[in-house]
């Protein structure tokens, strides 16, 4: 009897070993779409009041978590029965990320007047987190499958429990980083307020940085949409990675997504338009 219970502990610290080098692999796999995330979700969680940025953040964190629990059973499920299917919803994921980034490029360009500015500003905290909760579903898709895809030949349960905490994972560190920085002029004026001499110095450092970082994410942001779409068509179509093998990964992905988005944008606001005009 003791000799059964001493060998299933075995058991158990063999998985437990296991899932703490699978966990790891699908991490740092990961590592490259984590500074997308982080450019992204960056970019969401500013231009509120301070007093609303965490409360606003936290929304979208939560709103993240839910994404991951929609996410990795479906995930999990397609890939057992049915695995082309978890490349179809990436690749659909791919062109909203595309249309995305391309929207926000063309509002940047091409400027639709101080009323409708302000009527976004109006729109304001709800629309934006359901937006930015939509970008996050996308971006924990990739994530999930990428994380997935590095552990194929583990055993099942290894495969379920060492993905989900590269996920969770995920969650916390970048929605960790985006709090840092969305509150570092509130450090700053705390360190000013606070002390002197050097300390004082950085305080004012903080605070002057502040909207420097944000403006830079927020550019950052918009390419990492473009740039994470491309990359999902670009590893995944045969044709498309063989056209453009001798251009740069980066320069290819940025491509590949700036196409993608200004078709996706086109195909919308055409559309957009034709249902305006039907109703009128």
């Amino acid at each position: 009897m003791a000799s059964g219970f001493f060998a299933l502990m075995d058991d158990i610290a063999y998985l437990m070993d296991d899932i703490a080098t699978a966990s790891k692999i699908a991490t740092r796999k990961t590592a490259a779409i984590l500074g997308d995330d982080l450019a992204v979700n960056a970019k969401n969680a500013s231009g509120y009041a301070s007093s609303r940025e965490l409360p606003v953040l936290w929304a979208i964190t939560k709103g993240s978590f839910i994404n991951k629990l929609i996410i990795l059973p479906i995930i999990f499920l397609l890939n057992y029965y049915a695995p082309i299917m978890t490349t179809v919803l990436l690749m659909i994921g791919g062109v909203y990320l595309a249309y995305e980034g391309a929207e926000k490029i063309y509002e940047y360009l091409f400027h639709k007047g101080e009323e409708e500015h302000e009527h976004k500003k109006i729109l304001g905290e709800k629309e934006k987190i359901k937006d930015a909760i939509m970008t996050d579903l996308i971006l924990s898709l990739e994530i999930v499958i990428v994380a997935l895809s590095t552990v194929q030949n583990e055993p099942l349960v290894t495969k379920i429990v060492s993905v989900s905490i590269a996920a969770f994972v995920a969650t916390i560190g970048v929605y960790g980083l985006v709090a840092l920085i969305v509150r570092m002029d509130d450090m700053g004026i705390f360190l000013v307020e606070k002390y002197d001499g050097i300390v004082e110095m950085f305080g004012k450092l903080l605070i002057s940085l502040l909207p420097k970082i944000i403006k830079i994410l927020s550019v950052v942001g918009t390419f990492a949409m473009l740039l994470v779409a491309g990359g999902i068509y670009l590893h995944h179509i045969e044709q498309i990675h063989k056209y453009l093998h001798s251009v740069p990964t980066m320069v290819a992905e940025f491509i590949v997504g700036s196409v993608i988005g200004v078709v996706a944008f086109a195909l919308i606001e055409t559309s957009k338009k034709v249902f305006a005009s039907q109703k009128a």
